[in-house]
């Protein structure tokens, strides 16, 4: 079961970093998606980390708004800001976009030139929904092919509880972890489709 956890809206000096110390102890890769204005000099040291233990690190646009609103001027320089700076920091530019609010339109398929990724959700950006929750949304969803979609966001330690106990879980069933950068290829599935947003590659 090839499975692929992504994290939204880091990166930061605390949740971020929780994150990486359950991935770490699990020994599974993941991806981040990063808002460009949340990379510090302070924050740094997580996108290092990130590099460091093997997981990839994408794009979620520089100000998180909702794209739809947009030129495509204001489009591209929302991708291209965030892209050119990651590459700064990682050696590497994004391969992957996850477009804010998964908020999409056909001007922001025709302008950004990479493969949209959504993912299923747990609705772990809710504050009220617990890491209880969060981990039974987790298990019960899982499938092979599949993109997770989870957020790092300060303060959102829910979700660090909820990947405590539901990765050993999936794990026993099975699960293989990786980045959103080996899934694709791992399922045989070319990303590059236009007008496509992934979550289930086999689907």
């Amino acid at each position: 079961m090839r499975m692929a956890l992504t994290f939204d809206d880091g990166p930061n000096t605390t949740t971020t970093m929780h994150v990486l110390d359950v991935l770490k102890e699990y020994g599974i890769r993941a991806s981040f998606f990063l808002i460009g204005q949340n990379i510090t000099e302070a924050s740094r040291a997580a996108i290092d980390r990130q590099v460091a233990e093997g997981h990839s690190v994408e794009c979620h646009s520089w100000t998180h708004p909702f794209m739809t609103k947009l030129s495509a001027e204001e489009i591209r320089a929302e991708v291209e800001r965030t892209n050119a700076l990651i590459e700064t920091c990682t050696g590497t530019p994004p391969m992957f976009f996850r477009p804010p609010y998964i908020d999409v339109n056909e001007l922001m398929y025709r302008t950004i030139d990479m493969p949209f990724i959504c993912g299923q959700g747990v609705e772990d950006w809710v504050p009220e929904v617990p890491a209880n929750l969060r981990a039974q949304r987790l298990i019960e969803n899982a499938k092979d092919g599949q993109i997770v979609l989870l957020h790092d966001m300060e303060g959102n330690e829910h979700t660090v509880e909820a990947l405590k106990t539901a990765i050993p879980v999936l794990l026993e069933k099975g699960a293989e972890f990786m980045t959103v950068r080996e899934i694709f290829p791992r399922c045989g599935v070319d990303p590059h489709v236009s007008g496509k947003i992934w979550t289930e590659l086999l689907s």
